[in-house]
């Protein structure tokens, strides 16, 4: 059975976001050369590319999307993860960028638009979402190693009409191995943003990286990614097992929780242990599916793929895979 739907020859591909347009999935992803040689010089060297599906098997890659900016810029050094909705007859993405100047440990969130989801343009008033100390936790190397303020999620709440961003932050409070929460912001055009206190409390992780929630089955889930480095020594002493790397699910009473954390379980560990920054995706004809990146091979090798997407069905009100 093929587990890889898109591989480049060429470069890397890992963190991905998407949007269905007219039967066809657009898919963004982070990407690096191969070239580099070492998997862990990619974050520096990240920019977005973009491939197209109508079955979320079989990819075309387009020309990229996105890349950092020129030197001096808050965005120099490399683009980050993003995500994107439609707004007024255009697309609005919203991405992560670091610079040079503060060595990637300083992270902002900017906004890029699009008519045709292939051309994109960066906001003239960039970065639009920043970091606020009321309540995220501010650059201390001797605690963090990065101001953590990324992966921005984009939903729309139907009831209120503000949009929201979601986002992999840290707590300003707590035991520094615990300060993982999602962070949040909202606006009503896109561009002018109002940050938020954390949708979820601090406690289990180091960071929680890029989110996502669905509404399925008639219940709110919160995705996210954790690698085994990044568990809280409480919550391993807790659940008393081995902290696994992988894409966690959390249910919520809401779009925007709160969200249980301490009950986030991975995703069929057991079947998908090197799958990262996985995101749960529905073909437009009502079937949901789990899609994400290879993150190791069996020898715990970086691989930095896409996956095949595997079926999802909700059981006692949780998702499992296949």
């Amino acid at each position: 059975m093929r587990e890889i739907a898109l591989r480049l020859a060429d470069r890397w591909i890992w963190d991905f976001w998407f949007a269905w347009h007219e039967g066809t999935c657009h898919l963004f992803y982070l990407q690096a050369p191969r070239s580099l040689g070492d998997p862990e010089l990619r974050h520096h060297n990240a920019s977005v590319g973009h491939a197209v599906s109508t079955d979320l098997t079989s990819w075309t890659v387009l020309p990229d999307a996105l890349m950092p900016g020129e030197q001096g810029s808050w965005d120099d050094l490399a683009i980050w993860t993003g995500s994107l909705i439609r707004h007024d007859g255009r697309w609005h993405m919203l991405y992560t960028g670091i610079g040079r100047e503060e060595a990637s440990r300083v992270q902002r969130i900017g906004l890029a638009t699009s008519l045709d989801l292939v051309n994109w343009a960066k906001h003239e008033a960039n970065p639009v979402i920043e970091h606020d100390p009321r309540w995220y936790e501010l650059l201390d190397l001797t605690v963090w190693g990065d101001q953590a303020w990324r992966d921005p999620w984009l939903i729309r709440d139907p009831s209120e009409g503000y949009f929201h961003a979601l986002l992999t932050a840290r707590s300003a409070a707590g035991d520094p191995d615990a300060r993982g929460v999602i962070g949040h912001a909202r606006s009503s055009d896109l561009s002018s943003w109002e940050v938020l206190p954390p949708v979820t409390s601090p406690g289990e992780f180091g960071h929680l990286e890029v989110p996502q929630v669905v509404e399925l089955g008639g219940r709110f889930l919160l995705l996210f990614s954790a690698q085994d480095v990044v568990h809280s020594a409480e919550r391993i002493v807790r659940l008393g097992a081995a902290a696994p790397s992988g894409t966690f699910c959390a249910s919520g009473s809401s779009r925007l929780g709160p969200f249980d954390i301490r009950s986030a379980r991975p995703l069929s560990p057991e079947r998908t242990p090197s799958l990262f920054s996985g995101k749960l995706i529905e073909n437009g004809a009502g079937n949901w599916y789990f899609l994400a990146f290879v993150l190791e091979d069996a020898a715990g090798e970086f691989v930095g793929e896409l996956g095949d997407p595997i079926p999802v069905t909700m059981r006692d009100g949780k998702p499992v895979l296949g």
